[in-house]
């Protein structure tokens, strides 16, 4: 780790298969904390290049314990974090309202880091279990058209790294990686990133697989739609601008979006919104960001799929999915 850290410092990159060692020998613990942290460091201070980003993820993926759910046509909503902005769970939202719409839902998440409460943290404290096991999360599938694969138990070379990054509090280059390394390795990805550079080198490394893709960025620097100002949409059929009137919508105030201070406040508003109590600035963003998973699988325009999404909210299909997903849960 010297050497690698020697020629970090010295403004070197590393290869694709120099990244790719780096994760492995973390996870097999060959550094100790202080050399993670400072390897996590550098990438604070300099961009991280493509074949940086796709060493680090080829990683994650071959160590991870992979779910096999490819029956379902299933996509995930996921954003890497690291907006700063402190939003409510917009996203995690988002997810049960795309379930309800009928598309199923592989939900991968993790508690927070650079944020007061992550996806795990708000459902966790809904009284949703997490497990790794795969014939829970088919029957998740099955019954409730959603499922949660918290990080943690898919990815054990991160267990070395958990701690340092909750200590360091701060978005490193796993929080770039968390959309990528879905262990199942979902058909269909509707990602939110947190700058426009990050942006186009997913729009290169997802144009060499074979998924249906849509990647967010909120030109004000928020990880997904944010209704705010204009988003960047960059998708394997186009690249695009999307405004608030294009889903016919006015333009939010940032404040309007604000999440809880605290796990049990972010749950508060997560129910009154998925309860249909939600202001109408937060029913809007939530369903922006569902039309754009739903188009991405269903291959519609993102303002029909706003429909659908509204519908889902308003009709309590969405709320049905998380109680559905509560009760298979006490059943663990």
């Amino acid at each position: 780790m010297k050497q690698i850290l020697n020629r970090l410092i010295n403004h070197e990159t590393l290869s694709k298969d120099e990244a790719k060692s780096v994760l492995y020998n973390i996870s097999n613990g060959a550094y100790n904390q202080n050399q993670i942290a400072a390897f996590l460091t550098v990438f604070m201070m300099r961009s991280i290049t493509v074949k940086e980003l796709e060493g680090f993820r080829d990683a994650l993926l071959e160590l991870c314990i992979p779910v096999d759910l490819k029956g379902y046509n299933a996509v995930d909503l996921c954003g890497t974090g690291g907006d700063g902005k402190d939003t409510f769970n917009i996203s995690t939202l988002a997810s049960f309202v795309t379930a309800g719409a009928g598309i199923h839902v592989a939900k991968h998440g993790n508690y927070g880091v650079s944020s007061s409460c992550g996806s795990s943290n708000v459902l966790e404290s809904l009284g949703i279990k997490f497990s790794n096991d795969e014939a829970f999360l088919q029957t998740c599938m099955d019954k409730a058209g959603i499922c949660v694969l918290h990080a943690p138990l898919f990815h054990p070379a991160m267990k070395n790294v958990a701690p340092i990054r909750r200590e360091l509090g701060v978005k490193t280059f796993f929080n770039m990686l968390g959309p990528m390394v879905n262990p199942s390795f979902p058909k269909n990805q509707m990602v939110g990133v947190f700058n426009l550079e990050l942006a186009r080198m997913y729009g290169y490394l997802y144009q060499n697989t074979d998924k249906n893709f849509t990647i967010l960025h909120a030109l004000d620097g928020y990880d997904e739609i944010s209704l705010t100002c204009e988003t960047k949409v960059i998708s394997n059929k186009t690249e695009t601008m999307i405004t608030p009137e294009y889903f016919g919508v006015r333009k939010l105030k940032q404040e309007e979006i604000a999440g809880g201070n605290s796990i049990e406040s972010s749950s508060k508003i997560f129910m009154n919104v998925i309860s249909g109590h939600g202001t109408e600035a937060q029913n809007n963003v939530v369903c922006a960001n569902a039309a754009m998973a739903i188009a991405t699988v269903k291959q519609i325009e993102p303002s029909d799929a706003f429909e659908l999404a509204k519908e889902s909210l308003k009709s309590g299909k969405a709320l049905a999915k998380l109680k559905t997903l509560q009760a298979i849960s006490n059943e663990l």
